[in-house]
């Protein structure tokens, strides 16, 4: 049985101009949205987990990768989405969280990695070996390409072992497809709003040959095949303030290459704030699945602000305990800097705007703590104690308030949130659904 990605490549190559978005998140509104927007539009929903934020020590959002399967197995069971139309991803699964140890350690676990991703459910499997490891030498010169490639196939044997079990379990288990290749910049976004440059051609062929020949040389040639994507820089970023737009005419000396390959496609990623004109041009030029992470969330924060300030001025609150939601953010944010200092730079009072305001969007990482969770908690509950006036909900959220009055939408708070966030949604769902 084919994946799903494969049939949707065969008809792009067949002359239909279609892709896929592919979500990057954890959140639980972000996801709970997609699902249900793709309940609504009968699309299939595709949900990609990071080598940081998901490993099997938990990553950063404290899940293994069976962990993150079943929460969005259990969100599509909330909201009554088929399993079926939900496929699994992992993204930069490879070395990455463990790049300051030897290359063998490093290695080890990714393996692991990639095997419990396998087990876990995973079927979309974006192999990424491309950053240096702890004893690779100069980090500054770029990592040889057949160095890459030798892990990369490593990488992609350790998943197909897993898949190999997986079908002693089920018979009916679908095989993985493989994505390869990186972007520039390497997994974690800008530092800042510089330039960034398209993908080689020549990198690009690189890229294959030399990871094809790795593939051939374990005995991979089956799993060569499902190689469907390759992961290039088609000169799309966003810092903190700047968005790079995509410019199809820098982009086709590389975009004309994939002609030459009847099952490849490229992947874009940071395709976040991109116009929608521009992210329909990147599919019909063969970027054909757009990932999307950080303006979902950066929606999701845009709502969440709006409905505090909503809060604040609703008469039937007055004097009632409060949710403080921004200046709860600030005092976490300040208190554990760890995931934004690193990326923001300036005054204080711009690293203050950066905070909470940013492109980047890094205060996405604080959304689960305790803290935070409580004034979100706290907030929802306010606005659904009361029925929340029109007039605010025309000034904040307008677009929300049309729906209301058309009685298309509830004014139930989880619902205006998740009503935002889907706006992204239909942006993609323009780019990559057929004509």
């Amino acid at each position: 049985m084919s994946h799903y990605l494969q049939e949707l490549i065969r008809g792009y190559k067949a002359g239909i101009p279609q892709g896929i978005f592919s979500v990057c998140s954890a959140n639980g509104f972000v996801l709970e949205s997609l699902l249900e927007f793709a309940q609504r539009s009968d699309q299939v929903a595709l949900v990609e987990a990071t080598s940081n934020q998901v490993n099997q020590f938990g990553g950063y959002t404290g899940m293994k990768p069976k962990d993150f399967a079943q929460f969005v197995w259990d969100l599509a069971a909330k909201v009554g989405f088929p399993l079926e139309k939900v496929i699994l991803g992992g993204d930069h699964l490879g070395p990455n969280p463990w790049r300051g140890e030897p290359a063998a350690a490093a290695m080890a676990k990714a393996e692991v990695l990639v095997r419990e991703y396998v087990q876990g459910g995973f079927t979309k499997i974006h192999l990424d070996a491309s950053m240096h490891l702890g004893d690779d030498g100069d980090p500054g010169r770029p990592l040889e390409p057949r160095i890459i490639a030798q892990r990369t196939a490593l990488l992609c044997q350790a998943a197909e072992r897993a898949y190999g079990e997986l079908l002693q379990e089920n018979p009916k288990a679908v095989a993985p497809v493989y994505i390869i290749g990186t972007e520039v910049p390497a997994p974690g976004g800008t530092q800042g709003d510089t330039g960034l440059s398209v993908t080689r051609p020549e990198d690009f062929h690189t890229t294959v040959q030399v990871t094809k020949e790795a593939f051939e040389k374990l005995g991979l040639a089956a799993a060569w095949e499902r190689v469907v994507g390759v992961v290039v820089q088609p000169g799309v970023e966003f810092g903190d303030q700047a968005v790079h737009e995509y410019d199809r005419e820098q982009a086709r000396e590389l975009t004309k290459e994939l002609e030459k390959y009847p099952r490849l496609v490229f992947e874009g990623h940071s395709t976040d704030y991109q116009q929608p004109e521009a992210l329909k041009q990147m599919v019909e030029d063969g970027v054909v699945i757009l990932k999307v992470g950080p303006e979902l969330t950066f929606a999701l924060r845009e709502a969440l602000f709006l409905l505090e300030h909503m809060e604040q001025q609703i008469p039937a609150l007055a004097g009632a305990e409060l949710s403080r939601l921004q200046a709860t953010m600030e005092e976490i944010m300040l208190a554990e800097p760890a995931n934004w200092a690193p990326y923001y730079q300036g005054s204080p009072a711009e690293l203050e705007f950066a905070r909470k305001y940013s492109l980047s969007d890094r205060i996405r990482y604080y959304w689960p703590h305790p803290q935070a969770q409580a004034a979100v908690a706290r907030l929802l509950t306010n606005l659904n104690s009361v029925d929340l006036p029109l007039p605010l909900l025309s000034q904040y959220l307008p677009r929300q308030y049309a729906k209301v009055r058309a009685g298309a939408l509830t004014k139930r708070a989880e619902d205006l949130i998740k009503d935002r966030i889907a706006e992204v949604y239909e942006k993609y769902l323009g780019a990559t659904k057929p004509a």
